[in-house]
């Protein structure tokens, strides 16, 4: 059996999770929802990973649909 080589996948790096999900703000549904409260709120970590975010929505304790918003943000994030 021969290994994959791998240079042929992509090496690039993904931005970090905060990041990333600010960038989501154009997108429809619950992800967009989120990026947008991201975005406005000073307190969010912008450079930090998903673990970052929750503690972030836990301290301020959102709504609901953003923690439901999260999980799927995550699983996108994470598909990436």
């Amino acid at each position: 059996m021969e290994h994959a080589d791998p240079t042929q996948f992509a090496t690039e790096k993904k931005p970090p999770f905060g990041q990333w999900l600010i960038q989501q703000e154009q997108r429809r549904g619950a992800i967009g929802e989120l990026a947008r409260h991201a975005k406005s709120d000073r307190g969010f970590p912008r450079n930090g990973d998903v673990k970052d975010a929750w503690k972030r929505l836990n301290s301020i304790q959102v709504e609901g649909d953003l923690y439901d918003a999260m999980e799927e943000a995550e699983l996108d994030y994470l598909a990436l």
